[in-house]
């Protein structure tokens, strides 16, 4: 199958594939999200693989979800069309999190908000030296969704969670990732990828049925808190009703600090 948005390869037993939106930051649009969605089916049917590593570009992973995309549905009221549009970024994370063979996230650069959710969808997260993660949505209005703070919990613990999607203007450097538990290993700029190649062709050589058995058990023990995620789509769609979605969209797009408004409706 060809991609637009994608660059695959295969090694072996291990398929590579590559976001490839490099003037846009591999920034995550609706054309990417729907290739993203599409690969899994045709590596999920390909029985003489093992691993899969997911990779940006040297210089970055991804900016998150694309703020400029056309069809990124804003405004309009809460219906059953719109909630199937919301459900796209979920569903993404979900079908990646959902693959039987092992997945590696390797990192160069930044890592933002929606990308950071992809990212925590694949069993494990290689980091070079110089990469860092962000999670800006409560600075954008809105609310960290496509289920990620079930899978952030899991990885970091509450506080952190709180901490890193709270203090949304706060970079992450791959060191702290690292300590946290986001980040299972720790390379040198330039390196994720090859220590990604490296680590899979380890799995490769393993008996494939118990380590797709035991990815799949331990996934099923860990998703218990994720019955809230539900919700995400109408937290999402209430909060890019409000005008302080507007004023974060309008200040990212003009570069300067927002100025949201401070108190709740009483």
């Amino acid at each position: 199958m060809d991609y637009r948005f994608l660059k695959m390869s295969k090694k072996g037993r291990v398929y590579i594939v590559r976001m490839n939106r490099p003037r846009e930051r591999n920034a995550l649009s609706a054309g990417l999200i729907k290739e993203l969605i599409e690969v899994t089916d045709q590596i999920r049917g390909d029985l003489s693989s093992s691993v899969v590593i997911l990779y940006g570009q040297e210089e970055f992973f991804s900016a998150g979800a694309d703020l400029k995309d056309p069809k990124r549905s804003r405004t309009g009221p809460v219906s059953a069309q719109r909630r199937i549009l919301l459900e796209r970024g979920p569903r993404m994370c979900q079908v990646w999190q959902d693959l039987p063979q092992v997945t590696f996230a390797a990192l160069e650069g930044f890592c933002l908000g929606g990308a950071v959710s992809l990212a925590m969808s694949c069993d494990f997260r290689i980091m070079s030296e110089k990469a860092f993660i962000r999670i800006p949505e409560i600075d954008l209005g809105m609310n960290y969704s496509w289920g990620s703070l079930p899978r952030l919990v899991n990885l970091v613990g509450p506080a952190k969670a709180k901490q890193w999607v709270i203090f949304a203007d706060k970079k992450v450097e791959s060191s702290e990732a690292w300590q946290a538990g986001f980040a299972q290993w720790l390379v040198p700029a330039g390196k994720s990828l090859e220590k990604a190649l490296e680590l899979a062709e380890i799995i490769a050589e393993k008996p494939q049925a118990p380590v797709m058995m035991t990815k799949q058990t331990i996934n099923a023990i860990t998703a218990a808190p994720q019955f809230i995620t539900h919700m995400d789509a109408d937290q999402y769609a209430l909060t890019v009703m409000s005008e302080d979605y507007k004023e974060g969209v309008e200040a990212f797009l003009q570069k300067r600090k927002p100025v949201f408004n401070k108190t709740l409706p009483e």
